[in-house]
């Protein structure tokens, strides 16, 4: 690993054509903040541009894949601001990879990072996996796909409790909802994961690339329209004195006193 990878928080290496992403911040649970949510644009634009790359992997290892957004780089961010913040062009980014993307998600998977995920192809999950959006609990909401992809996977019950309610899905109840295509135990989690890329690459490519751009039609307007929506809420939310306290009570380890203002 080199200085630029370590201090983006972001590691890479090649399994033959598959391109493996790591987040890489375990001391902030593998938190997405600009820098690593630049990195991994950049890199993922790459892998998808590379004439050698037939899949992607994005891990986070096998303790955790990503607790979700790093609250101290979100406090301060007002609605102008996240319209053209960098996290949702890297969510955009992952979407529009026309090469299959494979999540290998072991440990806490929430909030920003569940949206990470689940904007991937496919799922593998460990056995110690937790998939939620715990935005609400302070003040927020989902701001990169949360309120759509539960729904797309789960159905719109799921995605209701989860938006609703913040509480988390263990990795059976995600698989058994369609939220995960499969579970294994978590010291397998990265090894699986490359292991379906790799059969995934051996495929012809141009026939890949048109298999999924077939998959991703069947709801790319209407997700699209939906997504803009979630992030012109978002925006919104952040200029709220609650999203102010919510953060504030996080990082000061509290309960919030929402006013709804």
């Amino acid at each position: 690993m080199n200085v630029k990878e370590r201090d983006s928080g972001l590691t890479t290496e090649r399994r033959g054509r598959v391109a493996l992403l790591r987040l890489n911040r375990p001391k902030a649970r593998n938190a997405l903040n600009p820098t690593l949510l630049a990195a991994l644009a950049a890199t993922i634009r790459e892998a998808d541009e590379a004439d050698d790359v037939g899949a992607i992997v994005i891990t986070g290892g096998t303790d955790v894949f990503s607790a979700g957004a790093d609250i101290d780089a979100l406090k301060g961010i007002g609605a102008a601001d996240y319209l053209h913040s960098v996290n949702r062009r890297a969510f955009d980014t992952v979407r529009a990879t026309r090469k299959p993307v494979i999540s290998g998600v072991a440990g806490y998977c929430l909030g920003g990072g569940c949206e990470l995920a689940l904007a991937t192809d496919i799922v593998i999950a460990g056995h110690n996996a937790f998939f939620g959006q715990p935005e609400i609990t302070i003040g927020i909401i989902p701001g990169a796909g949360g309120t759509q992809f539960w729904a797309d996977r789960a159905g719109g019950g799921a995605q209701a409790v989860a938006a609703l309610t913040g509480a988390m899905v263990d990795a059976y109840a995600a698989r058994r909802m369609g939220l995960v295509e499969r579970v294994v135990p978590a010291e397998s989690v990265v090894d699986a994961a490359i292991d379906l890329a790799v059969k995934l690459a051996e495929h012809a490519p141009l026939a890949m690339l048109a298999a999924k751009a077939a998959l991703r039609s069947r709801w790319a307007a209407p997700l699209n329209a939906c997504l803009e929506q979630e992030v012109s809420l978002m925006a919104g939310l952040l200029a709220s004195e609650d999203a102010a306290e919510g953060t504030r009570a996080f990082i000061e380890k509290r309960q919030p006193r929402f006013t709804g203002r």
